[in-house]
């Protein structure tokens, strides 16, 4: 497997002292970079002196999550990348698994493996749990992770199954597919770049998979705290983009009017629970969309799944 594990860094220099030993210690065969996203800190000069083997990609200005792995990884030729972020502690044979589903469709384009939560191990972790799902509204969900209710982790997601959308904590996918996409979608800087990669993914006909045979362990909020209110506003406004941009265009329409409503209640929990910060987020998260729009619509597939609901359920059956 030409496999390239990719850890995009912005001044991580204390997650790459505590992690990135363990990602070298169960990873031979591969190649693995970092790409600094223009880091502050002395992460490249610690990475220098401790990692020479490790390959260095210099961004010249930090492009937050998508933008950065967009401009770093041109300079990386693999026939897959493993997109890894900082803050994940991989396991034994974790790559075996990954290599086996890859090997047995050539029409699966991204991988995702289980994600546990590093400090509450036998917990799935928040962001990709045991692959990644939307509902009926277009909010994204994961098995294991609805909301906040975090599912203990009993092996009850042990299977193999087509999901709906990958984890970019720890994102494996063919390179070929990754440019045919153009990549992650720059605008939305960080948060569901991912999601939108595998929905445009899945329009082209391409599969998602998730394995529960190779297991890694995620901190989560290592660059961005959940409680901050700039996540809020991203989260917001690349969902509502994602829709637009993916769904069947009367559809999405639909669902982005409907949204509006459901945002301003959601605006107004954010407010209560979280501060007026948040309820302000979401407001910014709407007025920033909507002058997104027209590029949105240029930025549309030729083909979109015709229906969007149908093809949700061609991955559900799956694993009923």
């Amino acid at each position: 497997m030409d496999l390239a594990i990719v850890i995009l860094n912005w001044n991580g220099r204390n997650w790459l002292e505590k992690f990135l030993p363990n990602v070298i210690e169960h990873s031979e065969n591969t190649f693995i970079y970092v790409i600094d996203n223009s880091s502050t800190d002395d992460s490249v000069r610690f990475l220098e002196q401790n990692f020479p083997h490790v390959k260095i990609v210099h961004n010249k200005e930090n492009h937050g999550f998508a933008g950065g792995y967009n401009e770093g990884l041109k300079e990386i030729s693999h026939e897959f990348y493993c997109l890894l972020n900082s803050d994940v502690e991989v396991t034994e044979n974790w790559l075996t698994p990954i290599q086996n589903i890859f090997a047995s469709d050539s029409q699966i384009a991204a991988v995702q493996p289980k994600i546990l939560d590093f400090n509450k191990r036998n917990y799935f972790e928040f962001a990709g749990a045991a692959g990644g799902f939307l509902d009926n509204l277009g909010y994204p969900y994961c098995r294991g992770r609805i909301f906040e209710n975090i599912e203990q982790d009993h092996g009850q997601y042990n299977d193999e199954v087509e999901i709906f959308w990958a984890s970019g904590c720890c994102f494996f996918i063919r390179s070929k597919d990754f440019w045919a996409q153009n990549g992650f979608d720059a605008r939305f800087f960080a948060h569901q770049e991912e999601i939108d990669l595998c929905w445009r993914l899945k329009n082209s006909g391409k599969k998602i998979f998730y394995t529960g045979k190779s297991t890694v362990y995620h901190v989560g909020g290592g660059t961005l705290n959940k409680q901050s209110p700039q996540k809020t506003f991203l989260n917001m406004r690349n969902n509502l983009s994602m829709i637009l941009k993916n769904m069947p265009l009367l559809n999405g329409i639909f669902l982005v009017l409907f949204r509006m409503i459901l945002d301003g209640f959601a605006g107004i929990y954010f407010g209560y629970k979280n501060g007026l910060s948040h309820f302000w987020a979401v407001i910014c998260a709407h007025f920033s969309f909507y002058g997104q729009i027209p590029q949105t619509l240029k930025l549309r597939q030729k083909n979109q799944i015709t229906d969007f609901y149908e093809a949700k359920w061609l991955v559900f059956k799956n694993f009923l």
